[in-house]
């Protein structure tokens, strides 16, 4: 006899309630199956926009060690976003379709987007932003790789037992991005001739990464936390990326730019469509 949707949420949730995780399409009721692909969706689509955003800088780098480096995390983005698509296809989506459909590499002139998408793939919005400078692309480093270690944080321990395997690998590399960046960031802001330079990039940047983490009591935050695919409220995270943030800036003589949220425009992450 065939399980209904309704036995399969609750036999779900008693589950993830224990602290036991889900390891087959067949334990996922619809919703559960649609908020995780919305998750995934828009790590992927991040992982392989980002990757695109790099790729000039490997060309425009300021020596050959940095051209090996940016090489080297152009091909870490590209790779986690063929895994979390190999995740994606094992919930039945038809990732070569997608990928078809969308132009990953799609860059905005508008300087400030705030908290909106310009298209309609999943990738978190400051990735539609160009890296311009070398100062961007190392502020990137410091910025939204740290917002990213900051999220990625709840999926180590999430409910889907094949994304918390994957996400072991990706967040220590992830962390190796941010540590670049931390470098070079000591680095300019400790040179008379480029602080001002690294101060400027870290206004424009860190503004763009707050806006990154959804708005604060969120409803569908609420219900990613009932299936245990996130830990935190959308401001808890953001005020630990911000504490760590001015706790840098301190460190290396910086000044954290102030940033108050646009909630008249400050959205829910959008549903991947069902």
């Amino acid at each position: 006899m065939a399980v209904s949707d309704a036995e399969k949420e609750e036999k779900l949730l008693e589950k993830i309630s224990k602290g036991e995780k889900i390891t087959s399409v067949e334990e996922m009721s619809d919703n559960y199956k649609l908020q995780l692909t919305n998750l995934m969706m828009m790590q992927a689509d991040s992982e392989l926009a980002g990757g695109y955003g790099y790729v000039p800088w490997i060309q425009k780098s300021p020596n050959i060690n940095e051209t090996l480096v940016v090489s080297q995390i152009v091909k870490d983005e590209i790779r986690h976003a063929r895994v979390m698509y190999r995740l994606l296809e094992g919930v039945g989506v038809d990732v070569d379709a997608y990928y078809d459909k969308h132009n990953f590499a799609s860059r905005t002139e508008d300087a400030d987007i705030g908290t909106e998408r310009i298209s309609d793939d999943k990738r978190v919005n400051i990735f539609y932003y160009p890296i311009d400078t070398w100062n961007d692309f190392i502020m990137f480093n410091f910025c939204m790789d740290r917002g990213a270690g900051h999220q990625l944080e709840d999926s180590l321990d999430c409910s889907y037992k094949p994304w918390c395997d994957t996400m072991e690998g990706i967040f220590k590399e992830e962390t190796m991005h941010m540590a670049h960046g931390d470098q070079w960031v000591k680095r300019l802001s400790a040179d008379k001739k480029t602080h001002d330079g690294i101060q400027e990039a870290l206004n424009t940047w860190y503004p763009r990464t707050m806006n990154i983490f959804g708005r604060r009591g969120s409803k569908r935050n609420v219900v990613y936390r009932k299936y245990g695919l996130k830990k935190r409220d959308n401001d808890d995270v953001r005020k630990s990326f911000a504490d760590d943030v001015q706790n840098k800036c301190d460190e290396y003589g910086l000044k954290r730019p102030d940033w108050q949220p646009e909630e008249s425009k400050m959205t829910e992450e959008p549903f991947i469509p069902g």
